[in-house]
């Protein structure tokens, strides 16, 4: 995990190769995951096209585990958010969840939130404090950060999708994302997005998230009392996994 200013200052203008390019040309057995190599991640990202939204769930909940474990980035996380990245278009990720009447493409999009929380300015700031090379350029953390753009680029369409749920997962990633300095010009469009989310989400960490850019931003902001920020309150979701845990 690794925090570097410098690098993000040149735009990443690269297009998001299309999932089955990730998945076919990377080679996940040479990549650093949580628990060793990632061999096995392609048979759990070929499970998020599976027709079945629990089956979907849990490979976002083991790829949470695999490329995310104690908010960590690992050198197969960048290709993994790659992929889920690309594959918010595909049919697959209109699978509605059973009882909550939601597209799994709000999911992937949390988990996105989630994941680039974890290269986030505030999150790397914080940790930045007790290890003072997190950023430097070169790291994991920073390579992921130039990502932000690519990815940018694959969220943005869906802010104004036509379910609430997938508008404000695409909003929440997107304010996230958007710390990069080559879409300052975004931010102007975000804080509309912002301000929904802090007015209407039921969420205290997706309002928090929300509420951090806007004052970021130079945006005047209330008062943060009624979602003051808590020891294990890490991002998106509390624990930046919590969407994935809601039972079926």
């Amino acid at each position: 995990m690794n925090h570097s200013r410098s690098n993000a200052e040149a735009p990443h203008e690269a297009d998001l190769p299309p999932h089955q390019v990730v998945l076919a040309e990377t080679e996940w057995g040479s990549l650093q995951a949580a628990f060793g190599n990632g061999e096995d991640l392609p048979k759990v990202l070929a499970r998020l096209l599976e027709p079945d939204p629990k089956v979907q769930v849990t490979a976002l909940s083991e790829l949470g585990e695999l490329v995310g474990h104690q908010n960590t980035i690992y050198e197969a996380t960048a290709p993994v958010a790659m992929y889920v990245a690309g594959i918010l278009t595909h049919p697959a990720a209109m699978t509605l969840r059973p009882h909550r009447n939601v597209p799994i493409r709000a999911t992937l999009l949390n988990w996105l939130a989630s994941t680039a929380y974890d290269a986030s300015d505030d999150f790397v700031d914080r940790v930045g404090q007790y290890f003072p090379g997190f950023l430097t350029p070169g790291t994991l953390v920073a390579a992921f950060r130039d990502l932000r753009p690519m990815l940018y680029r694959a969220v943005a369409p869906f802010l104004q999708d036509s379910h609430e749920d997938v508008r404000e997962a695409a909003g929440l990633a997107a304010l996230i994302l958007a710390e990069h300095p080559a879409l300052a010009e975004h931010r102007d469009h975000l804080a509309v997005h912002a301000r929904h989310i802090l007015d209407t989400s039921s969420d205290d960490p997706n309002r928090r998230i929300a509420w951090k850019a806007l004052k970021a931003w130079g945006h005047d902001v209330p008062d943060p009392e009624p979602f003051r920020e808590t020891p294990w309150d890490r991002g998106p979701h509390g624990d930046g996994r919590g969407d994935l845990e809601s039972p079926f």
